[in-house]
């Protein structure tokens, strides 16, 4: 007989259901069709289906459906933050398998031939911004601080979220354009690696400084275990990949999936409980393991979660907004203001050390959009910034509002410089080794759709 401390732990732990099972999976839906049907919507009117599925968001959340129905948009989203974390957990498990997707179609001859040259675009990338944002910080003013906030934290911390780049949303925004395979977008990839980590590592500095403990300490620690991790990581990952790219000729092995995705999880863990972003383990385990096995064998991997991961936590982005906090006068003033700093920042970084490694004025400009994503990279960092008490409502809007308006303005961009951009041999022939994404594959039960032949295809939403 279970006593009545026991009963009540065995309750506490029971399996999700009723009213939090159905508003979690009202949610994905939800978001899944608005995202999938607006990204269809932008697509036709010739935007890339991102812009389309980050609108999703902002239209369901406090911004429009929250005015216009606040009693529907309650029970769909509410306040709860344990309904709140059951979204977010799917997200993230979606974009885990969506940043490995992409390190596996990274192509590390790269950074060989030109990774002195991504370094220094990141770096650009990073410190320029970093020290307009910290400027910035010291002009804000005092009225959109926290009570208990200190000036020079706050300072630090803007500088932070406006130096960082989104690889999710730069990933997804590649895989639209159909750019994944082309020299800047490889070179992006890169750049944003190194910009996203040395971001994590000042925002562990940030929040150690916030609660008083000592950053450096943090830092280096963090620094050590990643170095080693990456090192195990490709000692382990290239013969472990060619090994399950050899098991089940033409056919896909269950276990290639399940491996694959099992250790983008595990990597992720590992580096999250290092310090660092799960999303750099996730990357690494793609760069590192899923890049050595045959693309048609991980292409219905792809598919799921370009077509239903990736359009969810894209809508999800637009959630945390609301838009009406723009309406008082000092607080818009400030976020145009805001964003239009980091936006130079990234743009002035990235295309200024482009020009000076031999880059063309088209492959400058290319850069600095696409490093100027910040998408859901900076809510989570903005979010940190309300958990520690750096940031208000205000201050939180703006940033997230950085985060929308770069990532929507950034494929714009990208297509039209990368229309300037002539393409290489090299392209080419990464083009054709990459042609696996994007074909049907023989199943383990024999059948295809299409094995006769393959197309060339671009990413519908």
């Amino acid at each position: 007989m279970l006593s009545p401390d026991g009963g009540a732990a065995l309750a506490a732990t029971a399996p999700l259901g009723g009213e939090p099972l159905t508003v979690f999976l009202l949610q994905v839906g939800v978001l899944l069709v608005c995202a999938y049907g607006l990204g269809w919507l932008a697509a036709r009117v010739g935007l890339p289906p991102l812009v389309g599925e980050l609108s999703a968001g902002v239209l369901l959340g406090p911004t429009v459906f929250g005015q216009v129905l606040p009693g529907l948009s309650d029970r769909l989203f509410p306040a709860d933050i344990s309904q709140a974390h059951l979204l977010d957990a799917f997200c993230q498990f979606g974009i885990l398998l969506l940043v490995a997707i992409t390190g596996a179609q990274f192509d590390t001859r790269i950074l060989r031939r030109r990774g002195g040259l991504a370094a220094r675009v990141s770096l650009a990338g990073l410190l320029i911004p970093l020290g307009l944002g910290i400027a910035t910080g010291y002009l804000v003013p005092a009225s959109l601080l926290t009570d208990s906030g200190e000036r020079g934290v706050f300072a630090l911390f803007l500088g932070v979220a406006m130096c960082v780049t989104a690889l999710p949303v730069i990933a997804k925004t590649l895989a639209d354009l159909n750019m994944t395979h082309r020299n800047i977008g490889q070179l992006l990839i890169a750049a944003a690696v190194f910009d996203d980590a040395v971001g994590w590592l000042l925002l562990a500095l940030v929040t150690a400084m916030a609660s008083g403990a000592a950053g450096g300490p943090v830092i280096l620690t963090t620094m050590a275990w990643t170095a080693v991790f990456v090192a195990a990581a490709c000692a382990v990952g290239g013969p472990l990949g060619r090994r399950l790219s050899r098991t089940g000729g033409n056919r896909i092995p269950v276990s290639v999936i399940t491996v694959g995705v099992a250790a983008v999880v595990l990597y992720g863990a590992l580096t999250a409980a290092a310090g660092m972003e799960a999303l750099f383990g996730a990357f690494i385990a793609g760069a590192t393991l899923l890049r050595h096995i045959d693309p048609k064998r991980l292409a219905p991997l792809r598919t799921l979660v370009m077509a239903v991961f990736a359009p969810v936590f894209l809508g999800s982005v637009g959630l945390r907004m609301d838009l009406t906090a723009l309406a008082e006068t000092s607080v818009l003033l400030t976020g145009i203001a805001i964003l239009f700093v980091a936006s130079l920042g990234k743009f002035a970084g990235a295309y200024i050390a482009a020009r000076s490694g031999g880059m063309s004025r088209y492959e400058g400009l290319a850069l600095g959009a696409g490093m100027n994503s910040r998408g859901m990279i900076e809510v989570v960092i903005a979010l940190a910034g309300l958990r520690i008490g750096v940031l208000n409502t205000a201050t939180f809007t703006i940033i997230v509002l950085i985060a929308l308006v770069t990532s929507v303005t950034a494929p714009p961009l990208l297509r039209w410089t990368s229309s300037h951009i002539a393409f290489e041999p090299e392209e080419e022939e990464r083009e054709e080794r990459l042609t696996g994404w994007n074909t049907e594959p023989v199943l383990a039960g024999g059948s295809t759709a299409n094995s006769a032949r393959q197309e060339k295809t671009t990413d519908a939403p």
